[in-house]
């Protein structure tokens, strides 16, 4: 409405502007309540007013309060000691990590074997036996004995004629392709032009420092020969810190990750899906001869990831680079901590359905408790139900 109320403006003369400023003018003085509700319902609706006003007050969180202030100089002494013991503590939460990531490191080793035959059985370098096929439905899904043998016979039955009509497919085809398409956070990054790719992914490895090295890890994509690159391992490094600030000891919270690297792809020559061609006309100044300019600009792909923004030696970013470190520096962990642990269990889908039912749950927790909280309001002998009644429209509309 407001870009038609503009238009109508412009068309008019100015006489008849003048008319319409002093009609708007009384009407903002007979109605000003009124809109100045509709304005903070509009503010209210805003999301970056509201991003802003939740960083002022994300801003205000844990600044001293009065009380610290009016306290006597020998409490707050007392105090000071208490915040000493409190770096202590952050210092030996950070040894916890540290071992920790110790840990990590001693079971990924255990893990490996497993992950290596998986990779073998996706890519079709191991055929699993028919015992390490079998697989226990679940109490619900379970048929009698009879129904299976039907079941089982007709399997077959289908198996062969579809071996007839085709070729049997080697591995699990597009296995990780499936797995970056169900997870919304690494779909999100995904293009058309990505997937004939990804096809050729074959595995996702991590491989943790070395005992007495700073702490990071790196995930390794190994993918099997292509037309589109001649990498057979793309690698994305992440360095990681498990100290306390010096600046800022009481924002430990664990491990954080702090820079990472990626890697040079060598694509094949008009392969390179991360840049893409333009053709723009420029008119000249003076003659008015129009020519036809071929340039090369950066295109979005999910090889992006493999080419992070530098992190300057002062540690300072702009907002854009920030948001993109932010962005990949979660995705780097989600590999790491779910996709690789877990993969099958997102190709599938049942990893992303068990985290459906994780919030769901939540909702139905919140539900309850408000309905307890209802019961005991109606049960309280003091409990006057006019005073949950609903307010009047201007507040409402507040």
């Amino acid at each position: 409405m407001a870009d038609i109320d503009n238009k109508d403006q412009a068309e008019m003369d100015p006489a008849d502007m003048e008319d319409v400023e002093e009609v708007e003018e009384e009407e903002t003085g007979e109605d000003e309540n009124s809109k100045a509700r509709q304005l903070t319902v509009q503010m209210m609706q805003n999301p970056q007013i509201l991003a802003a006003l939740q960083e002022r007050l994300d801003g205000l969180n844990g600044s001293p309060s009065g009380y610290m202030e009016s306290l006597p100089k020998v409490v707050k002494r007392r105090v000071n000691a208490l915040k000493n013991l409190q770096v202590k503590c952050a210092h030996i939460e950070a040894k916890f990590y540290e071992e920790v990531h110790e840990l990590e490191r001693k079971y990924a080793a255990l893990y490996q074997p497993l992950f290596d035959k998986r990779s073998d059985i996706v890519k079709a370098a191991y055929e699993p036996t028919d015992e390490e096929c079998e697989w226990k439905a679940d109490e619900e899904e379970e048929l009698t004995v009879s129904k299976q043998d039907e079941m089982k016979e007709k399997a077959k039955l289908e198996e062969e004629k579809k071996d007839e009509e085709k070729e049997d497919p080697k591995g699990i085809p597009e296995f990780w392709l499936t797995v970056f398409k169900n997870v919304d956070l690494l779909s999100d990054m995904l293009q058309e032009h990505d997937e004939p790719i990804l096809k050729h992914l074959q595995d996702i490895k991590v491989k943790f420092s070395d005992p007495g090295q700073p702490m990071s890890f790196t995930l390794e994509f190994h993918f099997e020969p292509n037309d589109f690159f001649t990498n057979t391992v793309l690698t994305k490094t992440y360095k990681m810190r498990s100290e306390p600030d010096e600046s800022d000891p009481f924002s430990f919270d664990g491990p954080e990750i702090m820079s990472c690297t990626g890697c040079t792809i060598d694509w094949t020559k008009g392969k390179n899906v991360t840049l893409k061609t333009i053709k723009k006309k420029q008119k000249h100044k003076g003659r008015g001869t129009v020519r036809t300019v071929t340039k090369t600009v950066p295109n979005d792909s999910f090889f992006n990831f493999f080419a992070p923004p530098e992190v300057p030696e002062n540690g300072e970013l702009d907002e854009d680079s920030e948001a993109v470190l932010a962005a990949d520096f979660e995705i780097g962990h989600f590999i790491r901590e779910r996709i690789v642990p877990r993969a099958v269990l997102y190709f599938t889908g049942e990893a992303i359905e068990d985290d459906d039912d994780d919030y769901d749950e939540e909702g139905e927790e919140a539900d309850d408790e408000e309905g307890e909280e209802e019961a005991d309001e109606e049960n309280d002998p003091d409990y006057d139900p006019k005073k949950d009644a609903a307010p009047p429209a201007e507040c409402k509309q507040q």
